[in-house]
């Protein structure tokens, strides 16, 4: 799997700003045949950091109303990456 494939977009909430501004760690969703090792070269190898450890979970789909269908969202992949003092990564560069 090349690394462009394994991640595939940066999770941007206030709790992972937070995680990010404070801790180092960064949230991404992730391919769902992505492991830990994988993570951790795409992200090395992108960004030009050095990662510390790479935590992985599942998140499950959920139950939505869409008018009178029920459906379901589909489940992904999360991977929580937790770079070295002092490294960062910038999303959002000249903005």
């Amino acid at each position: 799997m090349h690394v462009y494939e394994v991640l595939r977009r940066p999770v941007l909430t206030e709790k992972t700003n937070y995680l990010a501004d404070e801790l180092h760690r960064y949230t991404f969703e992730v391919d769902g045949r992505a492991t830990k090792q994988l993570v951790q070269q795409a992200v090395e190898e992108i960004f030009k950091v050095h990662v510390q450890r790479v935590n992985m979970m599942r998140v499950h789909g959920k139950t939505r109303r869409f008018g009178r269908l029920v459906g379901k969202t589909p489940e992904w992949k999360k991977a929580i990456v937790t770079l070295a003092a002092g490294e960062s990564i910038s999303f959002f560069e000249g903005v």
